[in-house]
């Protein structure tokens, strides 16, 4: 494979029948994986995006119907998969978590949502995940053979001081299931993901789900993958679509030579230090 390989980007509608969801979410696999080495899904995809519901659909790791079923398809379709986000329930709390998996089915990793996407804008929307969830603590980068990954979630991406440390633990790609809204969406979506790409000189590769006028809270859409240099290797619309993207990960040396952003800090005036 050597320093290349493709992402598929699953923009998925997502309806309130988990078992649907399930089900819907496997057959996006199945096609992404024929052409992809490792497929993405999009935040919250097994349950409506709604605060009252998490409680209800969150499930325990360890007897949790959605990673097993995700487990089964990594090991069949022999494919990284970095399963959105679903709502978890560890430790008598209930977390925003995006868990990866190797194409052995084994977890590699969980990012839990370190911040918690708590916004009002009169008129517009209004939205509290801490009403339910738990905000997570971990900066999660995974090494695997493909590349250093870096995972965040939704409003995760706000936080520059969260993704620059995960590029200064080694990502190469940052993957951001997320879900805006048609309020924050068509104003920062997509300079969002551009601006953190050429910040930490990384692929940044941002997943959806498909929008539905229909839904309590409707998704922007527009899942996207960024190269280092900010350029957008591919868009999605609206609708449910698959995306596929190339990533060539000798660029990420090339341009950092070019334009020495990481190496220009002066971190003798000032530092992010991340937890011990």
């Amino acid at each position: 494979m050597g320093d290349n390989f493709t992402v598929a980007l699953c923009q998925m509608k997502v309806v309130e029948d988990k078992a649907q969801n399930i089900e819907h979410a496997l057959s996006m696999i199945i096609e992404a994986a024929s052409q992809s080495d490792l497929v993405i899904l999009p935040e919250m995809w097994n349950c409506p995006y709604q605060t009252t519901l998490f409680p209800e659909y969150a499930e325990e790791k360890e007897k949790s119907p959605t990673l097993n079923a995700i487990s089964g398809a990594a090991k069949r379709e022999d494919v990284y998969i970095v399963a959105g986000s679903i709502p978890e329930k560890h430790e008598g709390k209930i977390y925003n978590s995006s868990f990866i998996f190797n194409p052995q089915g084994e977890i590699m990793d969980v990012h839990r949502k370190v911040h918690l996407f708590d916004i009002d804008v009169p008129g517009k929307i209004s939205f509290k995940e801490s009403e339910t969830l738990t905000a997570g603590n971990q900066i999660t980068v995974v090494d695997t053979p493909l590349c250093r990954i870096g995972i965040c979630i939704c409003y995760d991406i706000r936080f520059s001081e969260l993704l620059r440390l995960m590029a200064l633990e080694g990502a190469q790609i940052i993957i951001v299931p997320g879900a805006f809204n048609m309020t924050t969406g068509p104003a920062h979506w997509k300079p969002l993901i551009q601006v953190r790409a050429v910040d930490n000189q990384v692929f940044m590769a941002a997943i959806s789900p498909a929008r539905d006028y229909d839904a309590s809270y409707v998704a922007y859409g527009h899942s996207m993958v960024a190269d280092p240099w900010g350029s957008i290797l591919k868009e999605a619309g609206t609708g449910e679509e698959i995306i596929y993207a190339p990533i060539d990960l000798d660029i990420i040396p090339k341009i950092r030579q070019e334009l020495p952003i990481l190496k220009n800090r002066r971190t003798d005036l000032y530092q992010i230090i991340g937890k011990e």
